[in-house]
């Protein structure tokens, strides 16, 4: 089965999973899904206070695992990249710490999230393969909270880079 509009609309699961259409995305459906978490960010952080915040993030977390296991076990596929809200709720996550910023302090945090989940290096790599599906084995929760882990760690590079730039240059 392939991630298309009409597989989208089959299931409430698909939709979260798919980013509500932005990882249907023929291209870099991982970044076009960070730049829907980043207007979703915008237009929700006018009336979400931190505790709003932080609860939506945690329940979108427990509905997203559901969710993305759900849609790849249903795609056949243990991470496929038309599943981007992984990349919705860390980017919302990284958005939400980083508050209040610039326009370009917000620029900066969605290369560095993009470049971290992308390229993967060092411990965004070892929580990429930590949940991998081995050979015969079915798509379960763990695969599904594989999907999510992966993102969380890029987010909390990209936090944890900030953090270094801020102390070191003043950002």
């Amino acid at each position: 089965m392939k991630a298309t509009a009409r597989f989208m609309l089959g299931h409430p699961a698909r939709w979260i999973a798919l980013g509500f259409g932005s990882g249907l995305s023929p291209k870099a459906p991982g970044t076009v899904g960070t730049l829907w978490a980043w207007a979703a960010f915008l237009v929700l952080d006018r009336w979400l206070g931190d505790a709003a915040w932080a609860a939506l993030i945690v329940a979108s977390l427990l509905v997203g695992w559901w969710a993305c296991t759900r849609t790849a076990q249903q795609l056949a596929v243990a991470d496929p990249g038309a599943i981007v809200w992984d990349e919705v709720v860390a980017f919302w996550i990284v958005l939400w710490l980083l508050a209040p910023a610039a326009w370009w302090q917000q620029l900066a945090a969605f290369a560095l999230f993009r470049y971290f989940d992308a390229a993967k290096p060092g411990p965004v790599g070892w929580a990429d393969r930590r949940f991998k599906q081995r050979a015969g084995q079915p798509i379960g929760w763990a695969q599904g909270f594989g999907i999510l882990f992966d993102d969380l760690v890029a987010a909390l590079s990209t936090l944890l880079f900030i953090a270094l730039w801020i102390r070191i240059w003043n950002w």
